[in-house]
């Protein structure tokens, strides 16, 4: 887990971040106007903010569907042993396979969780069976199949930013003397 950092974002980082997670193609000219700040001041917001890492990247959301990745799936992973290089060995891998989008050690029952796409389910089976589930130390492997997507987003909230910055300015109510 991510150390929360600073976190010294006034309320127009805050506007900057949220309109960039809206639409990462708006020029400095776009933004100032949504955030209601000079483009210049924007361009300095902006270049802090990514030196700051607040801003990792800045990407193009393909659509799964249209470019004939139809099946998207879930996977928990376990392994037979923990530690040493069973885990190096299977990070290493996870990381090489561009089909799984995603891997997160969890806790829980299993010791891993994979977003995996796939053309079809018969490649997805053989990605499984061949190369997941081949990989030394892999004890066993439960996939969920997805069905339909109800809600996907790659925006994250930033309510929470304000409330945080408003608490710690907010002055704390001195005890009673009584």
């Amino acid at each position: 887990m991510r150390d929360s950092g600073d976190m010294s974002l006034d309320p127009f980082d805050i506007r900057i971040l949220a309109a960039l997670q809206a639409n990462a193609r708006l020029s400095n000219v776009e933004l100032s106007k949504q955030v209601h700040l000079s483009a210049s001041q924007v361009q300095r917001r902006l270049q802090r903010l990514v030196a700051d890492g607040y801003v990792s990247a800045y990407t193009a959301v393909l659509d799964r569907d249209r470019i004939g990745l139809g099946v998207l799936a879930f996977t928990n992973v376990s392994l037979e042993r923990h530690g040493g290089t069973v885990v190096t060995g299977f990070d290493q891998a996870v990381r090489d396979m561009p089909e799984i989008l995603e891997c997160y050690a969890v806790t829980g029952e299993h010791d891993y969780l994979l977003r995996i796409v796939a053309p079809d389910l018969h490649t997805f089976s053989e990605f499984l069976m061949h190369r997941l589930m081949t990989l030394p130390g892999v004890r066993s492997v439960r996939s969920s199949v997805v069905l339909q997507e109800i809600k996907h987003t790659t925006t994250f909230p930033l309510a929470h930013l304000a409330r945080d910055r408003h608490e710690r300015a907010a002055p704390r109510p001195r005890p009673s003397a009584g």
